[in-house]
């Protein structure tokens, strides 16, 4: 089969292109039926198709007409009623065979190459009996004519599309679906355009995003520079460490999932426990200390035995190992600033610092700060802490006793105490409990030093007197005058008075005392001023709120620390106020906010430190009201708590020692006789003492012995009655040297 060539002008080969015509295919040969070449070009959404050339076709080309032979039905490019059809519904009609030289126009051989290279016997294209050599040749010589490029400056596309009569609202499109002629400069605007635009939204996305970037690091940057204004002018005087400096006012989120109501070690153990749970959780911690975070105990220990003139502004301190920490938990960039809290991605824990909690309304999940902002939460805890008590006494004197006096408690407790132990003579420590016991050998320490006269009076017997049995507590409180302190036990303050430019304590038995600053360490009064407006239950035995035993006063309200009174399945309903137990039920407490529902089993320890060389700790009911047993042994050089941090690595032992439990305790019975009560003067090295009730162990005091918790968290949990306490102290290993 051949294609014979046509000449421009011929009447059977005008509109087909340079040398490329039409002729009528033999019957009988292969394809002569149907259509022999179809193919669709996607990119021009045009369709090719040569059809057979037994039925009339119109072939328009700038007005001229050609009459071609189509075979039945007309194929998809010859006219017919299917053409008729489509030219009445407006839509171009199927050119026949003028589509050949657009294919080959567009330098695409294979469209040009389809309608004209079929030989002999092949389906496909029009033919004629002319012999198939010459055919073939005239073919590949019109071909190269068709494929030759277009005069410069030429816009073929368009011309094409007017050679077709297409309508000019429709040739917009046929552009835009193209894409042009690979290499030549047929490109398409359009495309081009949309690229452009493509590239330049996403630069603008780019740029915004990390504009936005770069202003939340700039807020956290300022956060981190007001709150180090704040420490360094509490350094002077003008505002407590670790303040964040209201620069700007706050935008404070409406709603946080996660509510926490205090800033102290259970809230923050709270906050770390949900986060560990849930790594996209937003908790908002809001506190009425004006500093981060931080832990209590070396306020009254480590701190005041530091040799840094600086200690009051860095608040760094050296352990009894010799190790270095800060008292904040964390760092400022640890926390998220509060006006991000909402947007910050996977969420983080953020502090309100210098904001009080004044009213909760339970059933709307909201509560009210004391500027009258208002958040909403879904899950709340409640860790208020407490605050120190004050002495009737001395709230009756007047605001001239008031300001030379110092409840101590906080962070501006500790740097106005060490500023006033420099500028007066003479100190009064009221109180013989932990705190007051541990101020007074803190201060002694200085008195040597310095001609600081420091006095500690209380009411009981000796110094700890409603903790540790007689007999220890007297050796404790002489121990305590060895370090420079005038113990003045049995004493009740009856009034306190200004005379002249010192203070005059006033004892119920006669005595007086003179002074220049009065310091209270009487105990811990629960803060449980929300109960009223949200309606939650005050144990009137211990105080506090009550709860349950996953610590839950509401369904989605929890309690935990100081203000917490919580039942315990050994011992009672208790309230703890030590170290140990707030960080214990704050990091339950946030297990439970987070699904947990875990019950509060845990016997919190507490210690005390009377300097680097006598300490002990604690566990479960430690009265002096029970009955005691005590087993002691002679003291080595590692006895201390200088030994004992350097081998917890820690100061705060119960970091080391929190929810540890001997796996077995097994005592072997002996015959050894029951140890008998020390004699008075004798030197308690290292030694037990049991608490009991009903011939039961409820709780231990391990005397200079340390690292040995667990063992004790485990007898008072098995609760067992034990006939020879000699043997029970072995378990410690206090006979070993």
């Amino acid at each position: 089969m051949g294609v014979s060539p046509g000449r421009r002008g011929h009447p059977r080969g005008r509109g087909l292109g340079p040398g490329v015509s039409l002729t009528r295919a033999e019957p009988g040969r292969a394809g002569g039926a149907q259509a022999a070449v179809a193919e669709q070009r996607v990119g021009q959404q045009r369709r090719v198709q040569v059809p057979d050339v037994r039925r009339p076709v119109r072939v328009e080309d700038g007005g001229g007409e050609q009459q071609a032979a189509a075979g039945p039905g007309g194929g998809s490019g010859g006219g017919g009623a299917a053409e008729r059809a489509r030219e009445a519904a407006g839509r171009p009609p199927h050119v026949g065979s003028g589509t050949i030289d657009a294919a080959a126009r567009s330098g695409r051989p294979e469209a040009a190459g389809g309608a004209c290279a079929a030989g002999p016997g092949r389906a496909g294209g029009a033919a004629t009996e002319e012999p198939a050599t010459g055919d073939m040749f005239r073919c590949r010589a019109g071909l190269a004519r068709a494929l030759r490029p277009p005069p410069r400056g030429r816009a073929h596309a368009g011309t094409l599309l007017q050679r077709w009569n297409v309508p000019p609202d429709l040739q917009l499109s046929r552009q835009m679906a193209s894409t042009g002629v690979p290499g030549q400069k047929g490109s398409n605007s359009v495309f081009v355009l949309i690229m452009g635009l493509s590239t330049l939204g996403a630069g603008a996305y780019a740029y915004k995003t990390i504009q936005e970037s770069k202003e939340r690091y700039a807020s956290r940057l300022a956060m981190t520079a007001r709150q180090s204004q704040g420490q360094e002018s509490s350094a002077s005087g003008a505002a407590p460490q670790g303040t964040a400096a209201p620069v700007t006012p706050i935008k404070v989120p409406s709603h946080v999932p996660f509510l926490l109501i205090g800033g102290g070690t259970a809230a923050f153990a709270a906050a770390r426990s949900i986060r560990a749970r849930d790594p996209g959780a937003r908790v908002l911690i809001v506190s009425e200390d004006p500093a981060l975070p931080y832990m209590r105990p070396p306020l009254s220990k480590e701190l005041w035995f530091s040799d840094d003139p600086n200690v009051t502004e860095t608040l760094r301190f050296k352990q009894w190992n010799g190790k270095e920490r800060s008292i904040y938990f964390q760092p400022p960039s640890f926390y998220v600033p509060v006006e991000d809290l909402p947007c910050v991605e996977n969420g983080g824990v953020a502090v309100l610092p210098g904001k009080k909690v004044v009213h909760m309304d339970v059933r709307g999940n909201t509560v009210k700060l004391n500027d009258g902002t208002q958040i909403s939460y879904d899950k709340c805890l409640i860790a208020t802490g407490g605050s120190p008590r004050n002495l009737p006494a001395i709230e009756r004197a007047g605001k001239e006793v008031q300001k030379r006096l110092t409840l101590f408690r906080k962070i501006e407790d500790f740097q106005r105490l060490e500023k006033i132990s420099r500028e007066v003579k003479s100190i009064t420590i009221i109180g013989g409990g932990f705190l007051g016991s541990e101020l007074a050998c803190a201060l002694g320490r200085r008195a040597r030093t310095r001609g600081l006269e420091v006095i500690q009076l209380f009411p009981e017997n000796g110094n700890m007197g409603k903790v540790l049995p007689e007999y220890l507590s007297n050796w404790t409180t002489e121990k305590v005058r060895r370090e420079g302190v005038n113990v003045l036990p049995n004493a009740v303050v009856k009034s306190v008075s200004v005379c002249g430019n010192r203070l005059l304590i006033q004892l119920k038995d006669g005595r007086k005392v003179e002074t220049d600053h009065i310091v209270a360490a009487v105990g811990l009064e629960p803060n449980v001023e929300l109960a009223k407006s949200a309606g939650l239950e005050v144990d009137s035995d211990f105080g506090g709120f009550r709860v349950n035993a996953e610590l839950q006063a509401r369904s989605n309200i929890w309690v935990a620390g100081d203000a917490a009174c919580f039942y315990d399945i050994k011992l009672g309903r208790r309230r703890v106020e030590h170290h140990d137990h707030a960080v214990v039920s704050g990091r339950l407490a946030g297990e439970n906010m987070t699904g947990a529902a875990k019950p509060y089993w845990h016997q919190s320890m507490f210690w005390s430190d009377l300097g680097p060389n006598v300490g002990y700790e604690a566990i479960g009911l430690v009265d002096s009201s029970l009955p005691t047993v005590g087993v002691f042994a002679k003291a080595t050089a590692k006895d201390t708590p200088k030994c004992a941090t350097e081998l917890s690595g820690t100061g705060i032992r119960s970091e080391s020692e929190t929810e540890a439990e001997a796996s077995e305790v097994q005592i072997s019975q002996s015959s050894s006789p029951m140890p008998q009560v020390p004699k008075q003067g004798e030197d308690y090295g290292k030694g037990v003492i049991f608490y009991l009730r009903d011939k039961v162990v409820v709780g231990i005091v391990l005397w200079n012995i340390f690292n040995r918790m667990p063992i004790a968290r485990k007898i008072i949990k098995d609760g067992e009655e034990h006939e020879d306490l000699n043997e029970v102290a072995k378990l410690f290993n206090i006979h070993e040297d």
